[in-house]
This record gives structure tokens, C-alpha cells and sequence, in this order.
């Protein structure tokens, strides 16, 4: 993962014809943007989204999986235009994944990155995740797909997103502890429960296991013991991921995680450490 260009078994989009796809990033944004809805844009685009749907599309957690079930549901090239029914329900991660993988794909330099964006509610830090490509000139830029969308015009271009409306977890991690940035107002604005330093910190293990070749789900976790409410950080636990906001990972993911599911419960998953042959 030296230079972000390979697939990881995550990002593979296995015998996909990449020929047949367009190498402008932003091109590409706009492509994935059609390709997928999120769970929770059924009234913008208004289609009520199928509960099977809904429960279960986003536990795709690898490209190949997303692609099938495109194929599934309309068996055309990716630069077709669909209409709702006919994409992937899916979650931010599943916008930055799919970007990432078609980036690799046409021969851009691509990551995913964990953290929080300011853009979706005032005065709060909302979770999310954004696709970070690499320019020519060895710079990286931001693209979020997902607000491509014009319901949700944000103040800036989706392909160069500010540094300051998008913040890695690490960059808010650091902010908590020193006190410029409140916990309570990292999070998901609509479950009061998905907030605090915790979360932080849960998001920050997993963008350091992305950048590390592990793109894992939003409710993916590992380690000994359940983590899911600031009570349960310890003086250990704060020192440590001190360490890694200043430092970073690598982070190594276990073959055996935890999934917190948002409709299915907890699940124990064994993660691929390779791809299906094609």
C-alpha cells in the first residue's frame, strides 16, 4: 500500500472492465453518486427504500459484493443512468469504498478516510467517511460523492473538500483532548448514544486500519473488550490512542472482528484475507 494503487481484497472490484470506464476523478465521483443510494436519502429521492434493502445492502463490505448486487438489480454498464431502485442502499463508506476502488481501477492513487464532517449540521461533527485521491503532482485532495447530489449544494467543490469541513479522526481526536472540540459534538446528530470520545476513538482505529490496506464497515470493531461508551475508555486506552492521533499505524486487524450492525445485531466475522478467484 506504499502508493494507494493497488486493490486491497476490500476495494478489488474483481473482473470489472475498467477499460470501459472514464479516469477523471471527478467523473468517476459522479458515476459512484449514481450507482448508489444512501439508507437514509429514500424522501430526497422519493422512493421508499425496501426493508430487506435497507437492513442488509451495507453489510457488503467488499467491492465485488456491491458490484454483484448492481448486476442484480440491472445488468447494464456502470455508466448507465439508474433510477433508485436500481442502485446499491448503502452507507458513506460504501460512496468513498466504491470511488476508491474505480480510482485504483483507472490508475489513481486512492484511500478511504474515516472522520467527521461539519457540512451536514451546524455547530456538530458528523461522522463520515470521504475518498482521498492523489493529484500528479504528489498532493492529496478530498472528493466526497455522496453530496454530489444537488439537494445538498454544499459551500465548496465535492471533489476538493476543505481541510476544515472534513476532519480525519485523528485531527478530532487531538482537537478533544486538548479541549478545542466538545465530544458531545462528534458523532451522529440523531442518536444521542453514538456520540463522545469513544466514537472518536473507534473511528480513528478504523482509519488507521484503512490506510493500512483494512477498509472496514462504520460499526466494525476488534481488541479484548467492548469499548462503547466513554465510561469504558481507561488512562491505558486514552494514552494509547494519544499515540497513534500523533503518530498513526500501522493498525493490524484481526482475522475475527466484531460487527455492531445497525438492524442485525452483533455479529462475529471472519474477514477475507484474499480475493474469490474471478
Amino acid at each position: 500500500m506504499d502508493d494507494y494503487l493497488g486493490q486491497t481484497v476490500f476495494s478489488d472490484p474483481g473482473d470489472l472492465d475498467a477499460g470501459a470506464l472514464p479516469t477523471d476523478p471527478g467523473q468517476l465521483a459522479a458515476l459512484v453518486r449514481g450507482l448508489i443510494i444512501h439508507r437514509l436519502e429514500g424522501p430526497r429521492f422519493g422512493y421508499d427504500i425496501p426493508r430487506d434493502r435497507l437492513h442488509e445492502d451495507a453489510e457488503s463490505r467488499y467491492v465485488t459484493e456491491i458490484l454483484r448486487i448492481l448486476r442484480e438489480r440491472r445488468d447494464v454498464p456502470l455508466t448507465e443512468a439508474r433510477s433508485p431502485r436500481e442502485r446499491f442502499v448503502g452507507t458513506c463508506r460504501d460512496f468513498s469504498l466504491l470511488l476508491c476502488s474505480l480510482l485504483r481501477a483507472t490508475g489513481t492513487p486512492a484511500r478511504i478516510r474515516g472522520g467527521f464532517a461539519t457540512y451536514f449540521v451546524a455547530d456538530f461533527l458528523e461522522d463520515h467517511w470521504v475518498t482521498e485521491y492523489r493529484l500528479p503532482d504528489g498532493s492529496w485532495r478530498l472528493a466526497d460523492p455522496q453530496v454530489l447530489h444537488p439537494s445538498y449544494a454544499p459551500p465548496f467543490d465535492p471533489l476538493d473538500v476543505p481541510r476544515d469541513r472534513f476532519l480525519v479522526a485523528a485531527d478530532v481526536w487531538r482537537g478533544c483532548r486538548e479541549g478545542r472540540i466538545d465530544p458531545a459534538r462528534c458523532g451522529f446528530h440523531s442518536v444521542d448514544r453514538l456520540r463522545g470520545l469513544w466514537l472518536v476513538r473507534a473511528r480513528l482505529l478504523q482509519d488507521l486500519a484503512a490506510l493500512s490496506g483494512v477498509e472496514p464497515l462504520p460499526w466494525d470493531g476488534w481488541g479484548p473488550r467492548q469499548i462503547l461508551d466513554d465510561a469504558s475508555l481507561t488512562d491505558a486506552d486514552l494514552a494509547r490512542t494519544d499515540t497513534l492521533a500523533r503518530d498513526g499505524g500501522p493498525v493490524s486487524v484481526p482475522d475475527a472482528i466484531t460487527s455492531y450492525t445497525t438492524y442485525d445485531g452483533i455479529r462475529q466475522i471472519t474477514l477475507r484475507r484474499s480475493s474469490p478467484p474471478a
